[in-house]
């Protein structure tokens, strides 16, 4: 018989590429873990994982076993939502980008209140990538986060497109500027957010210049970068959606990426009876109310 666990070994494994990063994704150690897909290679008679110094990789019975596992995985976590008790039944579990601005959470929070006695909302706020994780082992029913022309393995709902910019105190030499060149910041202190999607392609486009600033703060917490910019500690480069009075925003000259914000659906809910709750028609108007298109 096939224990959860090492279904959820075996998940891991696939979604952080090697056996250390999934060993701490499930709490336990490495050697545990791999004692663990030892067992499910065992039990299901095949080799599920080539490994090689540098990477992990999916055999062709690890890649076909992979679809069953994960909608096994999202079987067993629909079977628990639906023993628990009739409130629990009610929640919705909604992903949250970690770089969505906390102001938008609160607008959020506001728009729910009303709604709270048939249905309850249970924040769960992450990165991209672990979002899509949660979304794919039934463990949250929608995401608010980034939508990509790409990503084909969830429906998706995009709400509306932003760009970055250059986030910068109000006294800043450059804050009155429209836009303004990298190599305008050459002798600029930054701020690194390194909880950032953008955070590669923001390098790159600095390094490709010439610009290599010094971080004076490098920080997963957008509020405290925000704390560093007011103060004057240093600038940064943050999505559109976080400009606010306390600071100025100038574009970055040549720095055209940008992201679609959107919600993404599991597998195991219906996009349509999704729709038609109060959580889903209370979080569309307050993006409405923060981000107007």
């Amino acid at each position: 018989m096939i224990d959860r666990y090492t279904i959820r070994y075996f998940l891991a494994v696939i979604d952080h590429g090697n056996f250390s990063k999934a060993a701490a994704q499930c709490n336990v150690s490495q050697p545990t873990l791999s004692v663990g897909i030892a067992k499910l290679e065992r039990l299901l008679g095949r080799k599920l994982f080539q490994r090689t110094s540098k990477r992990v990789e999916l055999t062709v019975s690890g890649a076909h076993f992979a679809v069953h596992a994960r909608r096994i995985e999202a079987d067993f976590a629909e079977a628990e939502r639906s023993v628990a008790d009739t409130a629990a039944q009610t929640t919705i579990h909604l992903g949250i980008l970690s770089t969505i601005p906390t102001r938008w959470h609160e607008m959020l929070v506001k728009e729910f209140q009303p709604f709270i006695e048939t249905e309850r909302v249970e924040f769960v706020e992450a990165r991209e990538r672990d979002l899509l994780e949660q979304l794919s082992r039934g463990r949250i029913d929608m995401a608010l986060t980034i939508v990509r022309d790409d990503n084909d393995r969830f429906v998706s709902r995009p709400l509306f497109t932003e760009g970055y910019a250059l986030a910068m105190g109000l006294d800043h030499s450059l804050a009155q500027e429209e836009v303004i060149a990298a190599e305008a910041l050459a002798d600029n202190v930054m701020i690194a957010r390194r909880n950032c999607e953008a955070l590669s392609e923001t390098s790159r486009h600095f390094t490709s210049r010439g610009v290599r600033p010094f971080f004076a703060a490098k920080t997963n917490n957008d509020d405290r970068a925000l704390a560093y910019v007011r103060s004057g500690l240093g600038i940064t480069v943050m999505p559109m959606s976080f400009a606010c009075p306390e600071i100025a925003m100038p574009r970055l000259a040549g720095f055209a990426l940008k992201r679609t914000i959107g919600i993404l659906f599991a597998a195991h809910v219906d996009p349509a009876q999704i729709e038609a709750t109060f959580t889903y028609n209370a979080m569309s108007a307050a993006i409405s109310k923060l981000h107007p298109e």
